[in-house]
């Protein structure tokens, strides 16, 4: 774990003895995969300095020097803010995980109008703790779609979990009622997954479609109702992937009505479990648990913190 703190407008983080002569440049583009205008606004805008004085980005850095970059910034806002009760899982001075109820979208589809979203209530909440910042979702879930999800505080934290997402960092594990009693209690799906021409929302398993792998495990049964509570985690984040994945194989979520569950519940039955991802910059492991929110309860007896 890295030694950081926040002093103001700026973050402190000590150079431990394993970076010893690393440059400023070296930290941008090789350990944290900064995008280039980002980098280039840092470095023209004097936002990095070392011991407090400005120093050159290609030079070495002694372990032990105070590394300080100018991440807090206020930023004029450019979404409308929603008042919305959230509950946070986990949170600092650079990441935010909320746990979002089913029935809300993740973000706006039109910026002016549609302001009953978890990102518009993400940026209330900052506000409201004197943040003024604009929140950056890192990965969405769907509307009916409940559980964790990560948002960045500022624009480094958000291109370098961008980047995580990206190559398979950050896992997401989530939990889906579906019909029918699984033959194989646990697998991988690894099958394309495109738009469905005759449907606008729909996907569909295509051999010209993106790829697109799916994990999963059976945690527990309803042989009475021939219903099975199943683990799942991805290698792609693909559109409706889990939905479109388990009707593929036979078993699709309970209330799904689009991929062809029966509405025994109110909403398609999945939720985002569990979050884990390296700290972007503290390098710390960080485990995010989201307690099931419906009334009723849809996942019985299913224990969220021993997945």
């Amino acid at each position: 774990m890295l030694k950081t703190s926040k002093k103001g407008n700026w973050l402190e983080l000590t150079i431990p003895e394993i970076w010893e002569g690393i440059t400023i440049e070296d930290l941008f583009q090789k350990k944290w995969n900064s995008p280039k205008k980002l980098t280039h606004q840092f470095r023209m805008e004097q936002k990095v300095l070392v011991n407090g004085q400005t120093y050159p980005w290609n030079k070495s850095i002694t372990a032990g020097s105070k590394l300080q970059i100018k991440l807090f910034e206020e930023e004029e806002m450019n979404l409308p803010l929603h008042y919305m009760e959230v509950t946070v899982l986990y949170e600092d001075d650079h990441v935010l995980v909320l746990n979002k109820p089913p029935f809300i979208n993740t973000h706006p589809n039109d910026l002016t109008k549609d302001t009953n979203t978890l990102v518009n209530a993400a940026s209330f909440y900052l506000q409201a703790k004197g943040e003024m910042r604009n929140i950056r979702q890192i990965h969405r879930l769907d509307k009916d779609t409940s559980g964790a999800i990560l948002f960045a505080k500022h624009p480094l934290a958000g291109s370098i979990l961008d980047r995580m997402l990206g190559n398979r960092k950050i896992k997401r594990t989530y939990i889906a009622l579906v019909h029918g009693l699984l033959k194989q209690k646990k697998g991988e799906i690894n099958e394309p997954i495109g738009r469905d021409r005759h449907h606008a929302s729909r996907r569909r398993v295509s051999s010209t479609g993106q790829k697109a792998v799916t994990h999963f495990q059976v945690m527990k049964v309803d042989a009475k109702k021939r219903q099975s509570y199943v683990k799942c985690w991805l290698d792609t984040g693909r559109t409706h992937q889990i939905r479109v994945h388990l009707s593929h194989i036979g078993h699709p979520l309970v209330g799904d009505t689009l991929y062809g569950g029966k509405p025994l519940v109110n909403r398609q039955a999945l939720h985002a479990a569990k979050l884990e991802f390296i700290h972007p910059f503290t390098e710390e492991k960080v485990i995010c648990n989201a307690p099931f929110l419906d009334k009723p309860e849809i996942f019985k007896e299913i224990d969220v913190y021993s997945l």
